[in-house]
């Protein structure tokens, strides 16, 4: 991996990961109604789980549909280009948005990826779950080895 590279040039970034409580996949236009209404339903609990400390996302005011299918649309570009892995989280038995997880380069020295991660406030108990099962996949399918988990 150069210094420049997220990630090695011949890796295959895994596309999902599913446990009994909750299915990851990438983010896309597709979720945009879903997700919209998965994190301005949770905004205070968002803005109070670990690693969204700088209190600027969500912002309080909200987005409309339109600005958040263009951020979706940009994590799925970050995602085809390898610069960025965002994956939204679904309730296995409906589909339903129930968080999301991203993976972005660090500024910091000290790490290779950033790892944040959310979900609704009708399902905080799966926080410190997803959370733990994101770093367990991390550790065994990606090629980081220092992860900032963001206080996690």
């Amino acid at each position: 991996m150069t210094a420049d590279e997220f990630v090695p040039a011949g890796f295959d970034p895994p596309i999902s990961l599913t446990t009994d409580q909750f299915r990851l996949e990438p983010l896309g236009p597709q979720h945009n109604e879903a997700d919209h209404a998965a994190w301005t339903s949770s905004i205070e609990h968002i803005r109070s789980t670990p690693g969204y400390p700088d209190g600027s996302w969500p912002p309080p005011e909200g987005l409309t549909l339109e600005r958040n299918l263009a951020d979706l649309r940009r994590h799925a570009e970050d995602f085809t280009r390898r610069v960025g892995f965002t994956f939204t989280v679904l309730d296995p038995r409906d589909d339903d948005v129930i968080g999301c997880v991203y993976l972005y380069p660090t500024p910091s020295p000290d790490w290779d990826v950033t790892v944040q991660s959310w979900v609704r406030a009708d399902r905080a108990d799966l926080d410190v779950p997803l959370a733990d099962a994101v770093a367990h996949w991390l550790a065994a399918d990606w090629p980081w080895e220092r992860v900032d988990r963001c206080g996690r």
